[in-house]
This record gives C-alpha cells, sequence and structure tokens, in this order.
C-alpha cells in the first residue's frame, strides 16, 4: 500500500506543477512586445523603403527638370554677337547636367521642337516670335527588394519614365 499511495501523491505533484506552470504562461506577458514588434517590423520596413524611393525619384525629376530648362537656355543662346540667331545643340548641355546629377545620360532621351509662334501684335504686320520646346525623358528602375528576391529575371523590375518639358522663348 505504501508504494501506491507514494504513486498517487506523486501524480497529485505532478499535475499541480503543470497547472501552475500554466497558469503562469497563460498570465506572463513578457514575449508579447517580441510578437508584436515581428509582426510590425515588416510595415515600417516598406514604409522606410517607399519613403526613400519617393525622394530618389523626386530628385531624379528635378534633374531632368533642370537638363530641359539649361537645354532650352543653350539652344536660344546665339554662338556669338556677330554669327546672328545660330542654335547650337543642347545635347551636350543636358548629358552635362545629367551626369552632375549622378545620372547616366544615355538612358535620356532629349526631343527638341523648334517652333514659331504668330503674334497679333499688331494685326497687319504680324511679329513672328521664335522658340524651342525641350522634352526630357528618364527611365528610373525601382529597385525595390522582395521583387528582386522573389524573381531572377530583371524584366520584372518596375519602370517609372519621368518627364519634364520646357518651352522657353527667344528674347532679342
Amino acid at each position: 500500500m505504501g508504494k501506491l499511495m507514494a504513486k498517487c501523491l506523486q501524480t497529485e505533484t505532478s499535475m499541480g506543477v503543470w497547472t501552475r506552470l500554466r497558469r503562469k504562461f497563460v498570465s506572463d506577458t513578457r514575449g508579447q512586445e517580441l510578437v508584436e514588434f515581428a509582426f510590425t517590423i515588416w510595415i515600417l520596413l516598406g514604409l522606410l523603403i517607399l519613403v526613400f524611393w519617393c525622394g530618389r525619384a523626386y530628385s531624379v525629376y528635378q534633374a531632368v527638370e533642370r537638363a530641359a530648362r539649361e537645354g532650352a537656355r543653350v539652344y536660344l543662346a546665339s554662338t556669338c554677337a556677330t554669327c546672328g540667331n545660330a542654335t547650337s545643340d543642347p545635347t551636350g548641355a543636358i548629358n552635362r547636367v545629367l551626369l552632375a546629377a549622378s545620372l547616366d545620360p544615355a538612358q535620356a532621351t532629349p526631343v527638341i521642337t523648334p517652333n514659331q509662334i504668330l503674334v497679333p501684335a499688331n494685326l497687319p504686320n504680324y511679329s513672328q516670335v521664335s522658340g524651342v520646346t525641350v522634352q526630357v525623358n528618364y527611365p528610373l528602375q525601382l529597385n525595390l527588394p522582395l521583387i528582386s528576391w522573389i524573381t531572377s529575371t530583371a524584366s520584372t523590375v518596375p519602370f517609372v519614365t519621368i518627364t519634364s518639358t520646357v518651352s522657353m522663348r527667344q528674347e532679342y
């Protein structure tokens, strides 16, 4: 009988220990913050990457805008005072501005459109105003880490084409 009683007491004691441990783990919140952090860190990292790429896109837009403006200015500037209104090629100026902004000028596609506008300042004698429209397109590749990890091909990486159009008229 002594052995049977000892076995019964041992079972009751071990069951009490498991019950106390279970109650302790259910009411304990020491790891709760770590689990919540593990769920929310991905959202925070996504927002950080979004802010970074929006800032990069804005920086590229500013450089493309400056390149188009500089290209129009160079196109309309006379080469020399005695040469008259000889126009120069603005592609070099556009490429220099893009290089200064650490962008690849080979990816930019400038479109230069000279235009002649008739202005009815004097009805019998129309005065003619010359100008130029310069449009610069630049593809911005968004290197998102999750897309490049999931897919192994570079064709799935998204591109955003940043376009800037500047029109200037010739001042005499």
